[in-house]
């Protein structure tokens, strides 16, 4: 009835060890098959433990630009509403909309030509971009590790 082990994709925004960052995918692929508290029946759950974090949504305004900037913190973006896209000094650009994950962790970049570090992101289209965040408070950010959470 629970099918084969799922994976869920997500893209990661990382560093590498000359202070580029960058963009990849990848899939969430620990998950044990268990309840959360019986009688419930058994899901697939892929626990990743953090003593701290913060919660928080955002809404984007249409037409909104997060000119070049690093993650404040290692964090994880969901979309809930709306498309948003995130270019990273690599060149790739990435839009993603509802049910798409990205991991934000291009802290420690070096300033390009330009001047540009991190990334740069905003909105999509003709409605605000709603997004979850969950920043890792006691996560430190790692260096040429793409897809650290296969």
């Amino acid at each position: 009835m629970a099918g084969e082990k799922p994976k869920v994709p997500y893209w990661h925004v990382w560093t590498d060890a000359e202070g580029v960052s960058h963009q990849d995918r990848f899939e969430l692929t620990e998950f044990d098959l268990k309840t959360m508290k019986p009688p419930a029946d058994p899901q697939w759950q892929g626990t990743k433990r953090t003593n701290r974090s913060t919660v928080m949504v955002t809404v984007q305004p249409v037409g909104w630009v997060g000119q070049w900037h690093e993650n404040p913190k290692p964090q994880w973006i969901v979309p809930l509403s709306g498309r948003w896209f995130v270019e990273t000094l690599d060149g790739t650009r990435v839009e993603m909309g509802p049910g798409e994950l990205s991991f934000g962790e291009d802290q420690n970049t070096r300033p390009d030509a330009d001047g540009r570090t991190g990334h740069l992101s905003g909105t999509i289209g003709d409605e605000p971009a709603v997004l979850m965040v969950v920043q890792i408070e006691d996560e430190a950010p790692t260096i040429g590790r793409p897809g650290r959470f296969r």
